[in-house]
């Protein structure tokens, strides 16, 4: 059992030798010079650009294919890109229906993920995204007020979180729809955030 290994490495050892006297013999009597060992001889310098002249594109080629299969190759890109985005929008949409729909209309929820998906990229601050998200939402707000009701949110330590109400939509007050409307906004940006940087860090 032990001489086993011993005869596959020997077996393998002449198997070798015999590819490398194969190809010296066919390196030293070969009839045509395929390889100019040294790229110093002047015979070399006409070797290397008969091979670089079979890589080059005709005019035609360079100035039609090239813009026609670039132009592929972006829109495959670009197809990437909306589908990376499609699935975002609907996990982001998922999750927060599965936390909040029974505290906010659907139409809400919606509104409120595909605005935080537009703003999440701005270099704005984590309150004036906030805002964005649910200005649309609350026409009789003014920013400066929503403003004030964002900050909390926005500079509270991550995981420290207000009591969601367990009333039923209509019977909030006009204030505690707000600030459930910011609670939604800051969840959504905070999971858009982490899929962003998990993004990156893969």
């Amino acid at each position: 059992m032990s001489s086993q290994p011993i005869q596959y490495y020997e077996d393998r050892e002449d198997a070798l030798s015999g590819v490398k006297g194969e190809l010296l013999e066919v390196l030293l009597h070969s009839e045509d010079n395929c390889y100019p060992w040294n790229p110093m001889e002047p015979e070399a310098e006409d070797y290397f650009a008969e091979l670089e002249r079979g890589y080059l594109l005709p005019d035609w080629q360079e100035d039609e294919e090239m813009k026609s299969a670039s132009q592929g190759f972006f829109n495959q890109l670009h197809q990437c890109w909306a589908s990376l985005s499609l699935s975002a929008t609907d996990t982001l949409k998922g999750s927060l229906g599965h936390r909040f729909s029974a505290l906010l209309p659907q139409s809400w929820l919606e509104a409120i993920a595909n605005k935080a998906q537009q703003v999440v990229s701005t270099n704005l601050s984590l309150a004036d995204q906030l805002v964005l998200c649910v200005k649309p939402l609350l026409p009789s707000w003014t920013e400066e007020d929503l403003l004030v009701l964002a900050r909390p949110l926005a500079y509270a330590m991550r995981g420290n979180s207000e009591p969601v109400p367990s009333a039923d939509w209509e019977e909030l007050s006009q204030m505690e729809q707000v600030r459930l409307s910011l609670r939604v906004a800051h969840s959504a940006l905070v999971q858009l955030n982490d899929a962003t940087e998990n993004l990156e860090q893969s």
